[in-house]
């Protein structure tokens, strides 16, 4: 395929001729070219270092400093700024190993209903480009914008451009973004040159591409697998490029035959609007590791609270209960039931929880972290019928009820329920 004879310009979705360097129109030197780049139409939006650009964003006096989201000292790094990665901050990290890395970083705690707050004003306006967006989380997602040329006036490509560009000024949050032939490469493309990065990997140089990058750039392979992969003396997507699929099936089950396809750059999904999110949960890590029932008791309680609130909040209700464990030897357990009915209160996810925590805590055995999470969800009309066998369970559900109206009117923390009171909150 032939070199387009115009690229596009990243800061001003201006079209320049190739053989410029630098816009025409603004003068940046951020010009995008590819020989696919009109042809492509599937995208992989992810927001730049989420939540931590929310903080800047709302604190420009953090603007020059390494920023780390996440727990406590016992905590872990939820997301970090460009500036804290330079020090080898990462996400999921030990907080202790990352203030070891970064001690002059600023540590902030999570604000998820606020960051679930801009991730929906991002999503909506993914959803003015087309109606073909398939969330991954809060803050990333792919796009099909087949068909959307007539309707913005311009190429994917240059719609992509001015999306970023707007998402920066109205929103004030850098994005990147990659587009390719398919969601496995428009994933991997939109990784290669952030933060505000836009990158293209066309469907005739995916095999040549992928053939010198670590097996680990395949979506699904972790650290078990290429564990696995290493033993077998695989190390590249290009030697898993010589493999004969079926003894990649023989060899790792399911996820050879995915492998197989992937490492060639072949991914036949669709985009799908109709993902759904699969599960809403909460956990905290502690300051120091606790084993007395009643205190985590407590603090199960608080999350049950959190849980429930964003449930309520997306319109979910949910019949599987998870209770998560951690002891001090970072062992995780995690145990599940099902409710009755499905629900979205915190009593009776409460209820459900406490059952499964009482019979994991001995008094002997101290733990670290404490989570809880429903999942099997579906539409809260179908969530909380009347309870025949538990009486008081229809009296609980309005006094909640009406804790979560005047809450609305007056604020989370000016109202809350007897046993809110007596518990202490979870401290990161």
């Amino acid at each position: 395929m032939n070199q387009p004879q115009q690229a596009i310009c990243r800061d001003c979705a201006t079209l320049v001729p190739t053989t410029r360097t630098r816009c025409t129109s603004c003068g940046s030197p951020r010009l995008l070219s590819h020989p696919e780049l009109f042809q492509l139409h599937l995208a992989h939006i992810d927001c730049d270092a989420f939540y931590a650009s929310v903080e800047k964003r709302d604190n420009p006096e953090l603007e020059d400093k390494p920023v780390i989201v996440g727990g406590g000292q016992r905590g872990v790094v939820a997301t970090c700024c460009y500036i804290a990665r330079m020090y080898g901050v990462r996400s999921a990290m030990p907080m202790f190993k990352a203030l070891e890395a970064c001690p002059d970083a600023v540590v902030i705690k999570p604000r998820m209903d606020h960051y679930v707050s801009v991730g929906r004003q991002i999503r909506a306006q993914m959803q003015a480009l087309t109606p073909l967006v398939e969330p991954l989380s809060i803050d990333e997602a792919f796009l099909d914008l087949s068909g959307t040329e007539k309707l913005h006036g311009a190429p994917p490509a240059i719609t992509l451009v001015r999306f970023a560009k707007k998402v920066q000024k109205e929103i004030g949050i850098s994005v990147s973004i990659g587009l390719a032939a398919n969601k496995f490469l428009a994933k991997v493309a939109s990784d290669l040159d952030k933060p505000r990065g836009f990158s293209v990997i066309g469907a005739g140089e995916a095999l040549e591409f992928l053939q010198d990058k670590p097996t680990s750039i395949i979506w699904g392979v972790g650290k078990v697998l290429q564990t696995k992969l290493k033993q077998d003396g695989i190390r590249t997507v290009g030697q898993l490029q010589t493999k004969d699929p079926t003894d990649l099936a023989k060899r790792y089950g399911v996820m050879g035959l995915r492998i197989a396809k992937l490492c060639k750059g072949e991914d036949d999904r669709t985009v799908s609007a109709d993902s759904e999110t699969k599960s809403i949960s909460n956990e905290t890590t502690f300051n120091h590791d606790i084993s007395s029932y009643e205190e985590l008791r407590s603090i199960l309680w608080h999350l049950c609270e959190k849980v429930s609130h964003r449930s309520k909040e997306a319109g979910f209700a949910g019949r599987t209960v998870t209770l998560k464990l951690k002891n001090e030897n970072f062992k995780s357990v995690t145990r599940s039931k099902q409710a009755e009915d499905p629900t979205q209160l915190a009593d009776r996810i409460f209820r459900i929880s406490d059952r499964l925590l009482k019979a994991e805590v001995d008094g002997k055995q101290r733990f670290r972290l404490i989570g809880v999470g429903i999942s099997s969800l579906c539409s809260a009309e179908l969530a909380d019928p009347d309870d025949l066998v538990d009486i008081d369970a229809g009296k609980r559900a309005k006094a909640e009820r009406a804790m979560d109206a005047l809450r609305g009117k007056f604020g989370s923390e000016m109202v809350s329920l007897g046993r809110g009171l007596s518990s202490p909150k979870p401290k990161r």
